[in-house]
């Protein structure tokens, strides 16, 4: 049987209710729905999920979730580009 301490990620957090939770919104539908992105511990590695306006609002502070920066969409969105095609897009 595996170790609690070899089932572990490697995160650095120790314990899962710590690690920061990231939402990135890509569009509001009607006004009534929102499609978003919802990440735990690193802002790569997301579902996408689509909620009514009240249920996300609710959903985030549930889930004390940080509104990822232009910053951190970008490098998201250049991490799936590579993985994509293989290599980064070259900035011009």
């Amino acid at each position: 049987m595996a170790s609690e301490s070899n089932t572990r990620s490697n995160t650095g957090a120790g314990n899962f209710a710590e690690l920061k939770r990231y939402v990135r919104v890509r569009q509001v539908i009607d006004d009534k729905f929102v499609e978003f992105d919802f990440a735990i511990g690193d802002p790569s590695l997301y579902v996408e999920l689509v909620l009514p306006k009240a249920a996300f609002d609710a959903f985030c502070r549930h889930n004390k979730v940080e509104i990822m920066t232009e910053e951190q969409a970008a490098a998201v969105d250049a991490d799936m580009e590579k993985w994509r095609y293989g290599e980064e897009k070259p900035t011009s």
